[in-house]
């Protein structure tokens, strides 16, 4: 039964009179949006069944000790170390196990997940949300995606809808399907909370990253969006307990499809390469450069008959555009070059002393075990401390020896750094050169570039071409702040 309440005339005047005084007050930009938390339970119960569980067997491997005789004088120290097997008995080879997530891309039992979750397993097992299990064969894994394929000998499977990263945006909501801790089939969201993020050591993927839960066994599974369509592969978390801590990482779906359909035509991942070496091209150094704006890959150096040295590009370049795609970081570069096809003609819009220009490249491939560039060495030695210049370096001449050691025609050496001095450089560094507003000044002795920095403005930042070991980079330093 509705109770209803009468109102005399006075007051139902008066109560319109201050609903109406309300109205007015609200500002007309605001809107109220009425609305509830999104509800995730049918995008569960449609695509959960294309998330699979994975089981990694391993076994370890360890050495035996030769056969003692009881007799032996070490029989009796090995064995209250359990290190001697008892004789007639076979020693059981010890196992690990692991746990991760993956899921369907085909009814005919492809699928994907993350390439540490297999690695170096001798079996993998597949469980299915029905409770039907598979051996499941490694097609191929890609560590520098960190994907991998996964095939299981059945049809008619459950398959997930592939979705485009480029569309997902900040803030909207995203979802995940694994393992965690063995947990099978647990849903957890959250929201994307950055876009293309670089992580270190993992400069081919832009990672996704968001807050949704992720722990471990969560590693391959499936991040959907609201749409049920997954978006990226749940592959890293950043934690100082070794569980969730709000920053989980996933790789973009299209990186992800694109390494597993490599791996099932040719059963690895081919990349393209133009051997050059490149840096950030940071405020200060576009500075030095003259460039308007703090864009594109810095080159500091060319390998020698690599492709972007046949094709004329130089040390100090600043690759801009890749096929009129703009490079707008160099993280960006990698990411572009290794998506090309080898023997694919390319074109590079580079900056090269105050004007662009552009240059044909064949881009070559990328070998499959690409080495950092060596550990810098220790600088040599020198008897007399020279005096610090205006930006508050120290510099002596190289002696031949020294130049046929480190392999240059002319340097010079970067004995001590004054305090206050800000840049990534350090003593035993070399100068092979000193750019600023555009122009490249060669570094022949420690008088010139002590006289060349002497004009550098006040307060102005310059850069210097550095060799530090084997690597070669440019670094941005501003004058002794005590100046």
């Amino acid at each position: 039964m509705t109770k209803t309440t009468n109102l005399n005339p006075v007051a139902a005047w008066l109560v319109a009179v201050a609903t109406a005084a309300l109205a007015v007050a609200a500002p007309a930009t605001a809107q109220v949006k009425t609305g509830f938390l999104p509800d995730f339970t049918e995008l569960y119960e449609k695509q959960s069944p294309a998330v699979v569980s994975i089981d990694v067997t391993q076994k370890v491997r360890r050495g035996r000790l030769a056969d003692l005789s009881e007799d032996d004088p070490f029989y009796e120290f090995f064995r209250r170390f359990g290190q001697v097997p008892r004789r007639g008995l076979p020693e059981r080879e010890p196992e690990s196990q692991a746990v991760g997530s993956g899921f369907l891309i085909s009814s005919d039992g492809y699928l994907i997940t993350n390439a540490h979750v297999v690695e170096g397993a001798d079996e993998v097992k597949v469980n299915m949300s029905d409770r039907r299990e598979y051996k499941a064969k490694v097609i191929g894994a890609d560590k520098r995606t960190d994907i991998a394929l996964l095939k299981i000998d059945a049809k008619d499977l459950p398959k997930v809808a592939i979705g485009d990263p480029e569309k997902l945006k900040v803030g909207e909501w995203v979802v995940a399907i694994g393992k965690p801790f063995g947990l099978e089939n647990t849903m957890t969201a959250g929201i994307v909370s950055a876009k293309g993020r670089d992580l270190p050591q993992e400069n081919l993927v832009p990672f996704l990253q968001t807050d949704v839960a992720i722990n471990p066994g969560n590693s391959g599974g499936p991040l959907f969006n609201l749409r049920g369509e997954v978006v990226g592969v749940n592959s890293l978390i950043f934690s100082r307990s070794g569980g969730y801590m709000g920053l989980a990482f996933a790789i973009p779906i299209d990186v992800a499809m694109s390494t597993a359909t490599q791996l099932k035509e040719k059963g690895k991942v081919t990349r393209g390469r133009i051997g050059v070496q490149i840096q950030e091209v940071t405020k200060e150094l576009a500075e030095a450069f003259g460039l308007q704006k703090t864009s594109g890959a810095l080159v500091n150096n060319v390998e020698k008959g690599g492709p972007a040295d046949k094709a004329g590009v130089e040390a100090d370049d600043v690759i801009m555009k890749v096929d009129n795609r703009d490079v707008r970081s160099s993280t960006e570069l990698p990411r572009i070059i290794t998506t090309i096809r080898p023997g694919t003609k390319i074109t590079l819009g580079v900056w090269r002393k105050g004007q662009m220009k552009d240059l044909t490249v064949v881009v070559a491939e990328m070998p499959d075990d690409t080495v950092a560039s060596a550990q810098p060495r220790r600088a040599p030695s020198q008897r007399e401390r020279a005096k610090p210049n205006r930006m508050g370096l120290s510099l002596t001449d190289l002696t031949d020896e020294q130049k046929k050691e480190l392999e240059v025609k002319n340097g010079v050496l970067i004995e001590d750094i004054a305090p206050g001095v800000r840049g990534n450089i350090q003593p035993g560094d070399v100068i092979i050169a000193i750019i600023n507003r555009g122009t490249t000044t060669e570094a022949k002795n420690a008088e010139q570039v002590n006289s060349v920095l002497s004009k550098v403005e006040k307060g102005a930042s310059v850069a210097l071409k550095l060799r530090r070991g084997e690597q070669q980079f440019i670094a941005s330093i501003r004058p002794n702040a005590s100046e």
